[in-house]
């Protein structure tokens, strides 16, 4: 009862705030960009236990993960599991999180778009870019489905 009342509710790591009752390397996977693998490694570099709960955690562990999340260069994590790998600007391996991240997104769809390339196309249409079928599925982003029309009156079969 009494490790109960210790659990902080909330914990905020890299500027997203994070269940306190969840363990910490699944809380972990709550920051955008930051996979499974990712925070499992996290916690592995850290020394701290993955399945430790994340409400239980000190102002220095928290503080760790934090700087572990967000300069995984200093920490030597291996290039492959960055997630901005050679960028366009500076050709450098980088991880990104959060805010940045969705930034970055925005910003190479953009440069697609302006380039006229067939992926800027697509991403502009709302149509998928990577070779998937559009007859029966994606509808979401193109409209109703499309089914064979009922003939109304008398052919219909009603008197």
């Amino acid at each position: 009862m009494a490790e109960e009342q210790k659990i902080k509710h909330i914990v905020r790591i890299a500027n997203t705030d994070l269940k306190g009752e969840k363990a910490i390397s699944v809380a972990l996977t709550r920051i955008r960009g930051v996979g499974t693998m990712f925070s499992n490694m996290v916690c592995k570099i850290s020394g701290i236990d993955g399945s430790k709960k994340a409400g239980l955690l000190d102002a220095r562990e928290i503080e760790r993960l934090t700087d572990i999340i967000s300069n995984p260069e200093k920490y030597k994590v291996p290039e492959w599991m960055m997630n901005r790998r050679q960028d366009i600007e500076t050709g450098d391996d980088k991880h990104i999180i959060t805010g940045d991240l969705q930034f970055t997104e925005q910003q190479d769809v953009r440069r697609l778009q302006k380039i006229r390339s067939y992926r800027g196309f697509r991403h502009a249409s709302g149509l998928p870019s990577r070779g998937q079928r559009t007859k029966s599925n994606f509808r979401r982003n193109k409209g109703k489905a499309v089914g064979v029309k009922k003939k109304s009156g008398a052919k219909s079969g009603r008197v």
